[in-house]
């Protein structure tokens, strides 16, 4: 125990130490009251990293007197599934096995799949838990076979009297009398950005670094920002880093990429790679968008932290290529006419059942043949206009020679 984290030596033994998910877990929480009923069924838990997701699934096992195992997604394979159920064929005189599944985004839909069984038969109780959207990274199957429940950020005064937990139980390590004021553990709380885990990692460093008093500048002396970030920081960084993708500047990208990560921001990160690679480069490079989706397929599955090496490979690529926003420029333009109500009147020989008038291009030389696309009331418009990049430009060339 010498080395063990301080977040696991406090982590609550039950419900009423769990703090910030009072709508689940105080004394009128919806899952408290589930299981005094005697229900426990499978449950996605689903919200930011440090909001006590762990500390939930273990109390659950604890109370219903199940053998508790868990896995985490970004290491775990098949193989330790089928190792854990095998574990059910001699758990005799208990009450089930309750399998805790951590980060279930990162197991792919072969994976999610394979669970299905298991939980069918009711060989184990799953309990999975996502920082994402659950309906869109989890299983439908295991989702309709599920309850979810959303834990949401810690404010900072749910998080005062874990801080002062933490206090009392360094000051008995170090036989020390430190002491902290409210309005400095409120801001280790706030620094924290909702994450229970973190706060207390920040205190403790903070702790070590004074003397007899905690006071703001020891924790500011300790805080990376690497708790949860709030929505502006969020987008703020992922902004950042298109920018400075779309800006050609490989340095600053894969530093943002790696600020990203450190905060748990995989998914997104991916997302955002693969709009840069359509938005920005574009047309100037279309395989990018091919790259990148690989690249970004392969960090799911590879999981933290290997997964920042392709995801580094996508960034750099992305902002070393040429660039053109043509086709994003095209497709809003047409949008924007669209959305008018524009292209009322359609051109007959498109229209079916009879397409009549209408000329079959592969049929003429080239395969091309001049005739009209637009609805009349668009005729002549423009939308796409080749980007200054040798793929665009080539392209353009070909057309402008075969229809003429």
């Amino acid at each position: 125990m010498k080395h063990a984290q301080l977040a696991d030596l406090l982590r609550p033994e039950d419900f009423d130490g769990i703090v910030g998910q009072e709508h689940l877990f105080g004394e009128r929480g919806v899952v408290r009251r589930m299981l005094a009923g005697g229900r426990i069924t499978n449950m996605i838990f689903y919200g930011p990293p440090g909001t006590g997701k762990t500390t939930a699934a273990g109390v659950i096992a604890r109370q219903s007197g199940m053998t508790f195992r868990r896995l985490n997604a970004t290491s775990a394979t098949l193989s330790d599934v089928k190792d854990v159920i095998k574990e059910t064929q001699n758990i005799f005189g208990s009450n089930g096995l309750l399998l805790y599944l951590d980060e279930i985004q990162y197991f792919n839909r072969k994976q999610q799949q394979s669970l299905l069984e298991y939980m069918e038969d009711g060989r184990i109780t799953l309990i999975a838990s996502t920082t994402e959207n659950p309906h869109f990274f989890v299983y439908n199957a295991i989702l309709s076979r599920s309850s979810l429940f959303e834990f949401k950020p810690v404010g900072k005064e749910a998080l005062r009297p874990v801080l002062l937990r933490a206090l009392d139980y360094l000051n008995k390590e170090t036989g020390l009398t430190k002491t902290v004021a409210t309005e400095v553990a409120d801001y280790v709380g706030h620094c924290a950005r909702g994450d229970v885990r973190h706060s207390i990692v920040l205190f403790e460093n903070a702790y070590h670094a004074a003397d007899t008093e905690i006071l703001r500048e020891h924790v500011d002396a300790f805080d990376t920002s690497v708790g949860n970030f709030n929505d502006d920081t969020h987008y703020d960084l992922l902004s950042c880093l298109q920018k400075s993708i779309r800006g050609s500047d490989p340095d600053a990208a894969v530093f943002y990429l790696a600020k990203l990560l450190a905060a748990g921001e995989l998914i997104s990160v991916c997302r955002r790679l693969q709009v840069i690679a359509s938005e920005d480069v574009g047309l100037a490079y279309p395989l990018a968008a091919v790259v990148t989706r690989a690249c970004c397929e392969s960090a799911k599955e590879l999981g933290m932290p290997e997964a920042r090496i392709p995801l580094a490979n996508a960034a750099i690529l992305l902002a070393t290529s040429p660039k053109s926003n043509s086709a994003d420029v095209a497709v809003t333009t047409a949008t924007e006419y669209a959305e008018k109500g524009a292209g009322i009147d359609l051109p007959t020989h498109l229209q079916s059942p009879l397409f009549k008038g209408y000329k079959y291009p592969h049929d003429y030389e080239n395969h091309y043949v001049a005739q009209e696309y637009l609805p009349h009331d668009l005729k002549g418009t423009v939308f796409y206009r080749p980007g200054p990049n040798k793929t665009e430009q080539a392209a353009a060339e070909y057309w402008k020679k075969i229809k003429k």
